[in-house]
């Protein structure tokens, strides 16, 4: 038997909760454990309470909504996501998850729906890692005991209470934690003894879906990728004084090997790959100086460690040339190799949208979300739901309530399937 979330109920979450942090123009601004994140947590609070679920906290301030099951002995189901947000971002980039767990515990109640395991709504702390990086900060410490080691070492719980304010440059994660009245035992963590699996629903934050027609995404992996730095080193000299040829100009340096590593990775042929320079650092970054120094990112992300390869030999073959004369060195910063979600929950997930008679397809994400780290610790997947125009991280960002709730059914009975293995 196949159930349906309500349209009316997931439109009358995703109102109420754009309301918190509403920026005046669309989108929103919730940093975690703000003023306005807290005001989304109460209205997760208040809703999953009088639907008579138990309700619990973390020491990393993770909140736990819990519909008992019918076996006191059994392992809970959880379905997570966030409630932050990045400056100036969307109403449904990380909320939606949330949302769409209470739809389904809702429903459950609503309908009474019978159900072996206890069923939890999960809200996942500081995902974003807006306010104090990195993100993805406090799966990365619920999970440090299960992740590779070349992802661990950057999500040392010490390290991780001093993250400083991008705001104030001062105030630490560890003085938000002890502030909030979200904060509870560590006891009370997701871990491997008292949870079976997890389900994550987000919105796609892409354009396939739309091109494609279909509404819901079967997500198959999070990609592999990496991300490496490329720093020029040249000389300052006056801007009106020095010669042209005789500069060595960083800046100039570094547009002309970003130009290089396009024409080269575009020469692969691979039109799904994807790579990115969204960050560089310019020095003296003074309009009448020659500058002496850049240093710019280069992010490449793709199912394939064979063709990942192919692009990092492109990378590191920067540092073996000069450009306008200047010196390149190039360093990894970190990579990741592809995650793949459980193939007995990505079949449940599979089979709930075929019933459902919504269109889909199976695609990859090409962005981290929680449930990656979660992967290594217990069997995890996820769904997405259309995005408009692709858009995400952004004030357009917005998918129809219809997907929205087209996407809280078929988590709702790929959980149920998963409820009855």
């Amino acid at each position: 038997m196949s159930y349906e979330c309500s349209l009316e109920r997931m439109t009358d979450k995703i109102q109420t909760m754009s309301k918190f942090g509403d920026a005046g123009h669309g989108g929103i601004t919730r940093y975690t454990l703000s003023p306005e994140d807290n005001m989304a947590r109460n209205e997760f609070k208040k809703r999953m309470e009088a639907i008579g679920a138990i309700i619990e906290y973390d020491d990393v301030a993770n909140m736990y909504a819990t519909l008992p099951g019918s076996d006191p002995d059994a392992k809970r189901i959880v379905m997570a996501s966030h409630t932050d947000s990045v400056k100036n971002g969307g109403n449904y980039d990380g909320i939606l998850g949330v949302m769409s767990a209470m739809e389904v515990l809702e429903a459950v109640a609503d309908q009474n729906i019978p159900h072996k395991h206890p069923l939890t709504a999960m809200v996942w702390t500081n995902e974003e890692g807006s306010l104090y990086p990195p993100a993805m900060m406090v799966s990365g410490i619920v999970c440090y005991d299960y992740l590779p080691e070349d992802i661990k070492g950057k999500f040392k719980y010490e390290d991780m209470m001093k993250s400083k304010s991008v705001l104030d440059g001062e105030s630490t994660f560890q003085q938000a934690l002890d502030a909030t009245e979200f904060k509870g035992d560590k006891k009370n963590r997701l871990n491997q003894d008292d949870y079976k699996c997890m389900f994550e629903i987000h919105i796609e934050q892409g354009p396939i879906l739309e091109d494609a027609g279909n509404d819901v995404g079967v997500v198959d992996c999070v990609l592999g990728m990496f991300n490496y730095r490329l720093r020029f080193y040249g000389q300052t000299v006056h801007a009106g004084t020095f010669p042209m040829d005789k500069r060595q100009d960083t800046l100039f340096g570094a547009s002309q090997a970003i130009c290089y590593l396009h024409e080269e990775i575009d020469k692969l042929g691979h039109p799904e790959l994807v790579y990115t320079t969204g960050e560089l650092v310019l020095h003296p970054n003074v309009h009448t100086c020659v500058p002496d120094y850049v240093d710019f990112s280069i992010d490449c992300r793709h199912e394939s460690p064979e063709l990942r390869d192919k692009v990092l030999e492109i990378v590191k073959g920067c540092a073996d040339k000069q450009w306008a004369g200047c010196k390149c060195e190039v360093e990894k910063m970190w990579n990741r190799d592809t995650v793949y979600w459980d193939k007995t929950l990505f079949g449940y997930v599979e089979d709930a949208a075929k019933e459902s008679g919504y269109p889909y397809q199976v695609l990859h994400s090409g962005a981290g979300h929680d449930a990656q780290f979660v992967s290594y610790m217990m069997p995890t997947t996820m769904i997405f739901v259309q995005s408009k125009d692709g858009l995400s991280h952004c004030e357009p960002e917005y998918s129809t309530p219809e997907h929205c709730t087209e996407g809280a059914t078929v988590l709702l009975n790929a959980v149920l399937k998963a409820d009855k293995e």
